[in-house]
């Protein structure tokens, strides 16, 4: 799939959703990267790109800290999410089926809206579709598989447009891209690049001077995921 696709569009839906949601049913692939997926093979995968609400009504996303002992992805902030498995009917049910896993996430509080273009990691060969969800009822998570996941976190989408907490990082290949410095987390790479590009289309971006650039530790380099890991964090 190489466009956005609206699913639905329910009663209730805070009126920060838009631009957002009508931009996303329009958008394509090349709005969040210039690598196309492959006609055939790459291994379908999703995430679940999960929007909520603060106590004061401000949006927020929910994002996941990978466990520093993980071989792939160590101690690196991602969507919950991962490969799709056989039993999975389509991307919807496998993003709330790894937030289920990894989280604790009741699929009944999540109402998803819209499908995001599949985009490709070529590192993993994964080929993932975002799934964006209205988080109609939050409930506290944590991390539900430790070996896995150490660390879960709602970041606000003030605090993502922050200019004093948008940074660019370099991969030791020469690759830069944006990433987010928000409560402690250095948010880069793949999730990174859909944030920023929601970002834009949401009409929440404030001007920013992308000039600084911070070096990524060799620790946040991944290593191509293994059969059943989750999508690399590269996306070039």
């Amino acid at each position: 799939m190489t466009e956005g696709r609206l699913l639905a569009r329910p009663d209730g839906l805070p009126s920060w959703f838009e631009p957002l949601l009508s931009r996303v049913g329009t958008c394509r692939t090349e709005d969040f990267t210039a690598l196309r997926p492959p006609v055939d093979g790459g291994r379908p995968s999703a995430v679940l790109v999960l929007l909520g609400a603060d106590p004061s009504g401000d949006p927020d996303l929910l994002v996941l800290q990978r466990a520093a002992t993980m071989r792939n992805h160590a101690g690196q902030p991602a969507f919950p999410g991962g490969g799709t498995d056989p039993g999975d009917v389509d991307a919807v049910a496998t993003a709330l089926r790894e937030a289920a896993e990894e989280v604790g996430l009741d699929p009944a509080s999540a109402e998803p809206l819209a499908l995001l273009p599949d985009l490709y990691i070529p590192i993993s060969s994964f080929v993932v579709t975002p799934v964006l969800a209205w988080w109609r009822q939050p409930h506290p998570v944590s991390p539900r598989q430790p070996a896995e996941v150490a660390h879960v976190a709602r970041l606000p989408i003030s605090e993502l447009v922050d200019p004093a907490n948008r940074i660019r990082v370099r991969h030791p290949s020469g690759w830069v891209g944006p990433a987010f410095q928000v409560r402690g987390l250095l948010v880069w790479g793949f999730t990174a690049g859909v944030i920023s590009a929601l970002l834009d289309m949401g009409g929440w971006t404030r001007s920013w001077q992308p000039g600084r650039i911070v070096e990524l530790p060799a620790a946040a380099v991944p290593v191509p995921a293994a059969r059943g890991g989750a999508p690399d964090e590269v996306l070039p």
